[in-house]
């Protein structure tokens, strides 16, 4: 569209931004159509596990809440599973990389959806199992996310927080399937405590806190618990402060190059 009265170097310059809105040939639209993608659209290969943490969330509290029952443990599995299947989406992970996350995932909620309708010792315990290789599988496919970015970012952050607290839920298993098979009681108390209680022992445990109101009983439930706390420790040491010291780093930068400017 012509403006009268101007000149024809004008005239090119309008024409330009009617042709390009954002004013930078190329970036704008792109931008826009990005913002236009639905939302779980925008979330794949973004290695934002903001909404991975958000469904830790969910179990953890589902855990720590819910009764000692078999709905409860299939409910719980469940959740784990779609979580996985966020991780596996969030990282952007090719169909290759996908089989094995899927498979546990699927033998999980299969697993889970028997659960619901039939109750047996020996079922509880492969639950159990299934729902510690599910965290597994969550924690690998976060931590190789993570590293595929080549940078620390507040994205890494939500990760490195999402494993730490799968490592709680993954010895919550597993302290849950040796109260199972084992022929004595868990608890020095003289109990196997019921999920909320191992739970609530398991994150105590992670974080080296120490009541003393539960103390595992047996040469086995004492290497798992010294196992946990020693795990709890040497991440925070080490793969928190690393990622938080980057963090911080990289965040000086700009400034000292506005000031070298």
């Amino acid at each position: 569209m012509k403006t009268p009265g101007a000149s024809p170097v004008q005239d090119d310059a309008a024409r330009g931004r009617e042709a390009d809105p954002g004013g930078m040939t190329g970036l704008a639209p792109a931008h826009i159509a990005r913002l236009d993608r639905p939302v779980l659209g925008r979330m794949r290969a973004s290695h934002s596990y903001w909404a991975v943490l958000g469904a830790i969330f969910v179990a953890f509290f589902l855990s720590a809440l819910l009764p000692d029952s078999s709905w409860a443990s299939s409910l719980i599995v469940l959740v784990l599973s779609v979580t996985v299947l966020i991780a596996i989406w969030t990282a952007g992970w090719s169909m290759t990389e996908r089989i094995v996350p899927f498979t546990i995932a699927a033998t999980a909620i299969v697993a889970a959806a028997i659960n619901f309708f039939w109750r047996d010792e020996s079922l509880t315990v492969a639950l159990g199992l299934v729902a510690g290789l599910l965290t597994i599988a969550i924690a690998f496919v976060i931590a190789a996310g993570a590293v595929a970015q080549n940078e620390v970012n507040s994205r890494s952050v939500a990760g490195a927080i999402c494993v730490y607290m799968l490592f709680g839920i993954l010895f919550m298993f597993l302290y849950g399937a040796l109260a199972t098979l084992g022929h004595t009681p868990f608890f020095a108390q003289g109990t196997d405590g019921t999920r909320s209680i191992r739970f609530y022992f398991s994150f105590v445990t992670l974080a080296t806190l120490g009541y003393g109101d539960y103390t595992p009983a047996g040469n086995l439930a004492h290497a798992l618990a010294v196992l946990e706390a020693l795990i709890g420790q040497l991440y925070l040491v080490t793969v928190v402060a690393v990622v938080v010291t980057r963090l911080g780093r990289q965040g000086k930068r700009p400034i000292a190059q506005r000031k070298g400017e």
